[in-house]
């Protein structure tokens, strides 16, 4: 039986797509037949040193992949759409993240889901809540539409 994965996407760079909403669009096609349903774009300020603009987006995926094996797929898309490791809160073509799995909470190394940071995201809370607003943080209990209500 097929995982769920809540995905994050954002881009704040041109790539060989186009500009930040084409190289989410085309990370989406990259990630491929999985996608159920996508959140709409949402543009946000940096955070950091990045200085341009970022386009933030969700996407609920199916697939039978582990989570080190999801990880390590979409490590393959960023680096296929040019990212560059080793440099943080920087501009960037693509960045995905895994932030919460049907399976609850995992830890291996180099990844831990639910996504550490992503209850004090707006950029990414905003695009959950319009994709799996009742799905529960397995760490807190609540639901994605509390997280995001505590920010605002």
């Amino acid at each position: 039986m097929p995982s769920s994965y809540v995905i994050a996407l954002g881009s704040n760079r041109r790539g060989r797509h186009g500009a930040p909403a084409d190289e989410v669009r085309a990370a989406l096609a990259a990630i491929g037949g999985d996608v159920v349903v996508t959140s709409p774009f949402i543009t946000t300020p940096p955070l950091g040193p990045a200085r341009r603009r970022f386009v933030n987006a969700a996407a609920l995926i199916e697939s039978d992949d582990s989570p080190p094996e999801m990880l390590a797929r979409l490590k393959a898309i960023e680096a296929a759409f040019g990212r560059r490791r080793g440099q943080r809160w920087t501009d960037r073509v693509i960045d995905l993240d895994i932030v919460l799995w049907s399976g609850g909470s995992w830890s291996s190394d180099g990844l831990t889901v639910p996504h550490p940071e992503f209850r004090r995201r707006d950029f990414v809370l905003r695009p959950l809540a319009a994709v799996v607003p009742n799905w529960r943080d397995p760490v807190t209990g609540l639901t994605i539409r509390q997280l995001a209500a505590r920010l605002f």
